[in-house]
């Protein structure tokens, strides 16, 4: 079948995209807070001790570090959140609606992912992640991003219909764009699954530095292609990957190192979703 949501534009043919103050990136600094149920594992194997405790590593220890790294930057994290991780962790929500950080639905739990649901049972599940969320920050979710980045036919219009404005789980742009929903339209985000640490460092296959390589080569390609339209830069970390000690330093590298030039927007998703739907 051919896609419903999106025509085919090639990034050339576009108008050219303005961002604020002559910026040529707009890079947004995701990080994941996520929660992994004890009773449940990738591997099959329950309890699975070695990977829970790894993972929970990251609202334990990981996040701090990478706070006080965005805190020293002065860079706003834009959170993709577990509704689980907001009901289990409430200090952690409290430093995150304390620093004004944007918030992003990101499912129930890293474990429960949308595919094989119905659309009943997909509905409630975005109804009770937003709901719960909501309930322990103050402020309904605007965005979307699906664990795993699995979606149904169906997730679409039912984000739309829920009142989602965009969603991150495409990874096909280096630009904003929208989608078509009978439900109504969506901002499709730049998400990266390459400036991302969980492919570097979940097996792990990379070393540490990678981190600061990858963001250093991709921000040094978009900034040169800024001059002529804006480009999105999005970097994905994950507190219990990128949190560890032998990498945080790596990561602070690499803000510094986009810190260095002047035509950056340090920005929030909802920041670049707001200016790219101003008229």
């Amino acid at each position: 079948m051919d896609n419903p949501f999106f025509e085919y534009s090639p990034i050339v043919r576009r108008q050219p995209l303005r961002w604020p103050n002559s910026a040529r990136v707009a890079v947004w600094v995701l990080v994941a807070i996520e929660y992994f149920e004890f009773d449940r594992s990738e591997s099959g194997r329950v309890p699975d001790v070695r990977n829970y405790s790894r993972r929970d590593y990251g609202p334990r220890v990981g996040v701090w570090r990478l706070m006080d790294i965005l805190d020293k930057h002065q860079v706003k994290g834009s959170v993709v959140l577990n509704s689980a991780a907001a009901a289990h962790y409430p200090v952690l929500i409290e430093e995150i609606v304390k620093r004004g950080w944007d918030i992003i639905a990101h499912g129930i739990s890293n474990y429960r992912q949308l595919s094989g649901l119905s659309i009943q049972e997909e509905r409630q599940v975005i109804r009770e992640s937003l709901d719960t969320i909501t309930s322990a920050t103050g402020k309904r979710p605007r965005g979307w991003l699906g664990p795993g980045l699995h979606e149904t036919f169906n997730t679409l219009e039912l984000l739309a219909e829920a009142g989602i404005e965009f969603v991150g789980d495409w990874v096909n742009d280096d630009q904003p764009y929208l989608m078509n929903t009978k439900a109504g339209t969506l901002v499709s985000l730049p998400y990266s699954v390459d400036v991302n640490d969980r492919p570097m460092f979940l097996a792990p296959t990379m070393p540490a530095s990678a981190l600061f390589e990858t963001v250093r080569d991709a921000f040094d390609v978009l900034y040169e292609e800024g001059r002529a339209t804006g480009r999105v830069l999005p970097i994905a970390v994950h507190p219990y990957l990128t949190g560890q000690p032998s990498r945080a330093g790596h990561f602070d590298q690499a803000l510094s190192y986009v810190k260095q030039h002047p035509h950056v927007w340090w920005a929030t998703a909802s920041e670049i979703v707001d200016w790219y739907k101003s008229p």
